[in-house]
């Protein structure tokens, strides 16, 4: 197996006294299952259970966790030593309501079991009217691979360590900015990153992206109840990917006759169920962030590898050496996005959004940003020069704080000390990021001290 970042938080939550059972969260196929069984090495036992398949009975058979537990351990030859670390694995959790609504159980009446709860479809719970237990339960969010995974995956450890650590050398930039084009290219998914690895032949992801795009859309049916509904579903699956990093609106999305409501319920469905994010604008340029629901979202996609599939835009990769030359841009917005949501998992944020400009008649509009604990932070997706910031001159124009803002390029790693165009002249600090650190954005934004200035 291909290290995993979020291995290091596995382990911080085995390391803790106060331990919670886990719920592993994730788009089906993005390798949780394999994840949990490498972990279960750590461990002197490690049981697997899989609710789609005969293991649901115990649940239904035992109505409390230590019957459950105890029956494991006879049926698995595990001796009951709590000196002696065990964890439980329950794969596909929401098939079983029984077993959702036991896991408190198991904090409050066996802590010294380790238990991790896994699903990929854990948004049918909400159809069946199942919530996991408040307060007795954490969660973690497992994505497709990261840059930094994927150079590790292809060997380049010492160049993830660098990326990691900020310090990776002048000479290495435009190998590394190579290899990101390729990585956003190919994506995230566990099987294609294999694929590839071992192969280098980017014509056999083909039938990987068909088999995960088709299997997404026949699992429509599992997350809900009413047929249309799940047709409703297959086609957003089916039509979204080409959509991806789009302001969208719902009513008839994707050529449909769908109304606003059914495709916005139905998106909200995919969302939890961590195929697509719909990321709302902010209007405000200080803290708090509130996103504004009513109007219209970005939509961002799972994964690179499959929207470049769907939406056909592969050869164009092959022949731009610039990946804001791709797609008009979108290609370089939706990896941005992708490589932002396992650094808003550090931090427990939920909500990706942009910022756009309220104000009638203008059409300002950042594409991300971070609220830092000192304010909001503008992000562009950009190449050219200072005269090509028009959205960030007018985010800083509107701010009445000091503003650090970051535009990802396939440039330099440096600050720049920046002024707004007159009349406003408004001093602001640019961090020109390369495409390669932005699943660094948190450490970037706490070492700026270190950043050169130019």
């Amino acid at each position: 197996m291909y290290k995993r970042e979020i291995m290091a938080q596995l382990r911080g939550w085995a390391g803790r006294k106060k331990r919670k059972p886990l719920v592993l969260r994730g788009a089906r196929q993005v390798g949780k299952t394999t994840l949990v069984e490498e972990f279960g090495k750590d461990f002197d036992s490690f049981v697997s259970l899989n609710l789609e398949k005969d293991d649901a009975e115990v649940f239904r058979r035992f109505k409390t966790a230590p019957e459950v537990w105890q029956y494991v351990c006879l049926k698995h030859h595990i001796t009951q030593d709590r000196d002696k670390r065990t964890l439980l694995f329950i794969d596909e959790i929401q098939e079983v309501p029984e077993a959702v609504a036991m896991l408190r159980y198991f904090y409050e009446d066996l802590p010294w079991v380790y238990v991790i709860a896994a699903g990929s479809r854990l948004q049918v719970l909400t159809k069946k009217r199942i919530s996991f237990p408040v307060g007795r339960v954490e969660y973690l969010t497992l994505r497709p691979f990261s840059f930094v995974e994927y150079l590790e995956a292809k060997g380049y450890d010492d160049w993830a360590e660098s990326v990691r650590g900020l310090n990776a050398h002048t000479l290495l930039h435009e190998d590394l900015t190579w290899e990101f084009n390729r990585y956003a290219l190919i994506g995230g998914m566990p099987e294609a990153v294999s694929e590839y690895v071992e192969t280098g032949d980017i014509e056999r992801l083909s039938p990987i992206f068909n088999s995960l795009v088709k299997g997404y859309t026949e699992d429509a049916g599992k997350f809900v109840r009413k047929e249309e509904q799940s047709g409703i579903l297959q086609h957003i699956l089916s039509t979204a990917w080409k959509s991806a990093a789009q302001t969208i609106t719902f009513d008839k999305f994707g050529e449909s006759s769908y109304s606003s409501k059914q495709i916005h319920g139905a998106m909200n469905i995919l969302e939890k169920a961590y195929l697509l994010s719909l990321d709302y604008p902010v209007t405000s340029t200080s803290l708090p962030a509130l996103p504004a629901k009513r109007r219209s979202p970005k939509l961002i996609m799972l994964d690179s590898g499959l929207t470049n599939y769907v939406a056909g835009i592969q050869l164009e990769y092959l022949q731009n050496k610039d990946l804001q030359d791709t797609w008009r841009g979108r290609a370089a917005e939706q990896i941005v996005a992708q490589e932002l949501k396992p650094v808003l998992d550090r931090h427990y944020k939920e909500e990706q959004c942009f910022w756009m400009r309220d104000k009638a008649g203008t059409t300002a509009e950042v594409d991300f940003i971070w609220p830092s604990m000192t304010g909001i932070v503008p992000i562009e997706v950009k190449s050219g020069t200072n005269a090509h910031l028009r959205s960030i001159h007018s985010f800083v124009n509107n701010s009445d704080q000091d503003v650090v803002a970051v535009r990802v390029w396939s440039g330099g790693f440096f600050i720049q000390d920046l002024h707004t165009p007159t009349p406003e002249n408004k001093q602001f600090k640019l961090i020109n990021l390369p495409f390669y650190y932005v699943g660094q954005l948190d450490r970037v934004l706490e070492h700026i001290e270190t950043i050169p200035v130019e």
